[in-house]
């Protein structure tokens, strides 16, 4: 994964994070790319308004921040934005477009975990299109992180695909092994490196955050970034500690 998402970091860094028809080769505008981000960004605090949940907060992790796509839109919102990646080249962007007012720290994060945060450390876990780039055993391992390093009370808001739509592509990722996927993904489609997309279904969200603590307190379709997958946004509470 980090070999791959380098290679596609320094190759067409705002593609890969956002894969749209007609934007490969660094076909994207810069504002327009941004814009997108505060476009998610603004459909989400307006769901945990709903919620009664904040949309301000102290300090808030962005994971799997790519080029800053989401930690410039949450930086108006925070105290600080820490926006952790695994791939330098793209932190490297990251930086070179931050636009924000200096509330946003990017930090590499190439371990296995989360393991440089204390317990509690933030108000806001925020992810989108990240998670479902990863194998399912990381994922389970990373929604237990997000709760971890949440505050009691903290709120974690999670983007993931639960089901293959009925389109050919989503029936080829159906059926077709990965290796073959990644085969045409490089020599038909020609990626600078692989994308894989894993499914986590809605049942499996519920018993793992409820697992780790965590209630689903909220959840909506995502933003339609594909018509490929059915993905779902999550608003996760992590439980009081008793003496709150």
């Amino acid at each position: 994964m980090r070999r791959d998402w380098t290679t596609l970091g320094a190759e067409d860094p705002l593609w890969a994070v956002l894969v749209q028809p007609g934007k490969r080769g660094g076909q994207w505008d810069v504002e327009e790319f941004l814009a997108t981000g505060r476009a998610d960004v603004e459909e989400t605090a307006g769901r945990l308004r709903q919620l009664g949940l904040p949309n301000r907060w102290e300090r808030v992790l962005d994971f799997g921040c790519g080029v800053g796509r989401l930690s410039q839109a949450l930086a108006p919102h925070a105290g600080e934005v820490v926006a952790v990646d695994i791939a330098p080249p793209m932190l490297e962007t990251a930086r070179r477009l931050d636009r924000s007012a200096g509330n946003i720290r990017f930090v590499l994060n190439d371990a296995p975990d989360l393991s440089q945060f204390p317990d509690g450390h933030f108000d806001l876990v925020y992810s989108a299109l990240v998670l479902q780039h990863l194998p399912r055993p990381a994922i389970d391992h990373y929604l237990a992180e997000f709760l971890r390093v949440l505050r009691p009370g903290g709120t974690a808001v999670l983007g993931l695909p639960t089901e293959r739509a009925c389109t050919a592509r989503g029936i080829i990722w159906q059926v077709a092994p990965f290796r073959m996927i990644s085969w045409a993904q490089r020599h038909l489609l020609n990626y600078p490196a692989p994308m894989t997309m894993t499914v986590v279904p809605h049942t499996d969200m519920v018993r793992l955050m409820a697992a780790q603590g965590g209630d689903i307190v909220g959840q909506w379709r995502d933003l339609r970034y594909s018509e490929d997958w059915v993905s779902m946004r999550y608003a996760v509470r992590r439980a009081q500690s008793p003496n709150d």
